[in-house]
């Protein structure tokens, strides 16, 4: 007979946090570097979400099914409990949940195992593969920016994409970890690109472009010369809509990387890895609602001030900025947006494991 039929049944729940206690020690001991074999999180397992009946039926095998919605994120131990509110947020308003296929960029040196079982134990029908991404090649050509959080080499993942994903997948919609969805994600992902755009986002021509780089770019004609016959306006590059085919197509790594070179001979801009996306795509991008990124509810990048949402009706909300809803909760200093935050969020507290 199992030995663990042997355990009273009141007790299994405690067994299986026991047992869960037991595993993130020896993955923090055994799988992950030493750095990052602290202060792990436990999240609750999520509600359970179905396809309604007249979701088509899809084929995962190679995750690059066609008719599939593809997302992808980065993961990372600073922002998973973020990533896992966000993955909650997007299935919970689905309505075809069973259908989303999901591409988590982890670097080369993180706890793989760790990542997978957390997600899996949270979401166990969920559909995903973690890529491993080497950040060496970029590490070079970071610049230091106004806010360190912005020079992590993961931000930088975006810009290869199309070289970790899998060829055989045509589009996806990349996300950063610091939003939550509120409306259903098969319409972002349906976005038109029309007949050359590599990527669609929502631009906001009101804002001032020339403040995203420096003087010494705008006093160069050759470089200020990069935008011209381009109505070029700024974009958040954390959701984006993507053709990966176009985007291998013409290289648009290569370019950004190019930019991201210029930069470390002479500074032409000071805010991470926003400035070479503008530099390759802003102006020739495909629209996109506002309501899909309701973006710079963390405030500045300076003091992560509280803000209110734009103006208009609301499809995603994003933290970007220095403030980050789960750290101002947690801290009780939370803004009043906050609070559409933290129903999506997983974390499971001390107490509730330990009772």
């Amino acid at each position: 007979m199992p030995k663990l039929a042997l355990i009273p049944p009141h007790d299994h729940h405690r067994h299986h946090r026991q047992l869960l206690l037991i595993f993130l020690l020896i993955s923090a001991t055994t799988a992950a570097p030493a750095s990052a074999t602290t202060n792990y999180q436990v999240f609750k397992e999520a509600p359970q979400f179905y396809n309604s009946p007249t979701c088509p039926s899809i084929h995962t095998n190679g995750m690059c099914c066609d008719q599939a919605v593809h997302v992808a994120m980065t993961l990372d131990t600073a922002y998973l409990r973020g990533s896992m509110a966000a993955i909650l947020s997007i299935l919970q308003h689905s309505s075809c949940p069973q259908n989303i296929l999901f591409h988590f960029i982890a670097s080369a040196t993180a706890n793989h195992q760790h990542f997978r079982y957390t997600i899996s134990r949270a979401f166990p029908a969920l559909v995903f593969q973690i890529y491993p991404y080497d950040s060496k090649a970029v590490s070079g050509l970071i610049s230091t920016s106004i806010r360190s959080a912005l020079d992590c080499p993961l931000n930088y993942a975006r810009n290869y994409l199309p070289n970790l994903l899998p060829r055989c997948l045509r589009r996806v919609v990349y996300l950063d970890s610091d939003l939550v969805l509120v409306d259903d994600m098969a319409k972002l992902a349906a976005t038109p690109l029309g007949d050359s755009s590599v990527l669609a986002a929502p631009e906001y021509c009101n804002a001032n472009f020339t403040s995203y780089f420096t003087p010494t770019f705008w006093s160069n004609p050759t470089l200020s010369l990069t935008f011209s016959g381009r109505k070029a306006c700024y974009f958040n590059t954390g959701v984006m809509v993507i053709d990966l085919q176009r985007w291998r197509a013409g290289d648009y790594t290569t370019k950004i990387v190019e930019w991201m070179e210029l930069q470390k001979r002479m500074r032409i801009y000071e805010l991470g890895s926003l400035p070479p996306f503008l530099l390759v795509f802003a102006g020739n991008i495909a629209p996109v609602d506002h309501r899909w990124n309701q973006h710079g509810l963390g405030g500045d990048n300076y003091r992560g001030l509280c803000r209110d949402l734009h103006p208009g009706p609301t499809s995603l909300l994003h933290w970007s900025g220095k403030g980050k809803p789960w750290a101002r909760l947690d801290a009780n200093r939370h803004c009043p947006l906050d609070a559409f935050w933290a129903p999506y969020d997983l974390l499971q507290t001390s107490s509730a494991l330990e009772s």
